[in-house]
């Protein structure tokens, strides 16, 4: 069975399971999954369900050193509250160094291409170290966030990281995550009482108007709807491909 046989598989079988169990097959499914947090909402929920389970799952927090102060703290409350490592990792200083030199330091205002450079050596370089001793990605990825993520599955294959990609919040909605958050006092960013329902980094990151999507705060100064900062971005892939 091919890596997207397998993928199509698993997400059928996740649909039938509540989050508990999705997080416990995933754990039993891979040999070392490795769940990548943003410290929002949803990646507090998984969070608290890792824990809650003493899964073997690894966490990863990808600092960008642009990241609210609210999100740092957030950080060192969430590793003092759980028993589980959060491992941090930080973009390399020479590749910041090489964008701020070529754009400036806040280069991202002035084009997509510059934005998407940031993105990269911020997050995605960063990404990869993470991923490459990993045979499963953990996300909280969920269908409401935005139109670009509405058929999000909860198990697809990651031809670019050459993972399983698990989504296992992926019809969440936001109300009954909210209840779960309240449920099981989970701690959240501040900043998401204040109009932020998705936070990334500070110069990239407004509250969102009534009636926008919830990441419409992010790159709003962009026209494109499917805006992402490459992380996520997605092919949706056939068994037969």
């Amino acid at each position: 069975m091919s890596s997207k046989q397998v993928a199509l598989e698993f997400d059928q079988q996740l649909a039938a399971l509540d989050l508990s169990q999705r997080i416990e097959f995933i754990d039993n499914s891979t040999k070392n999954a490795t769940f990548t947090t943003s410290l929002g909402k949803e990646d507090q929920l998984i969070t608290h369900l890792i824990d809650a389970g003493s899964h073997n799952i690894s966490i990863a927090a990808i600092n960008t050193r642009r990241l609210f102060p609210q999100t740092i703290e957030l950080l060192d409350t969430t590793r003092q509250r759980y028993q589980t490592k959060i491992n941090e990792y930080l973009p390399d200083n020479e590749n910041v160094k090489t964008y701020e030199d070529s754009f400036g330091a806040n280069g991202f205002y002035e084009s997509v291409e510059a934005r998407h450079e940031c993105c990269r050596i911020r997050k995605l370089v960063p990404l990869e170290q993470i991923l490459n001793p990993a045979d499963a990605w953990i996300t909280g990825l969920r269908r409401e966030q935005s139109n670009n993520r509405a058929h999000v599955p909860f198990c697809e294959w990651s031809d670019k990281y050459q993972v399983l990609k698990f989504n296992p919040l992926a019809d969440l909605t936001s109300q009954l995550m909210d209840e779960l958050i309240t449920k099981h006092d989970v701690p959240i960013n501040p900043l998401h009482n204040k109009g932020f329902p998705s936070i990334g980094c500070e110069p990239c990151t407004r509250a969102i108007k009534p009636g926008e999507d919830e990441r419409a705060g992010r790159w709003w100064w962009e026209n494109d709807n499917s805006r992402e900062c490459g992380l996520h971005q997605r092919k949706i892939l056939q068994v037969n491909e």
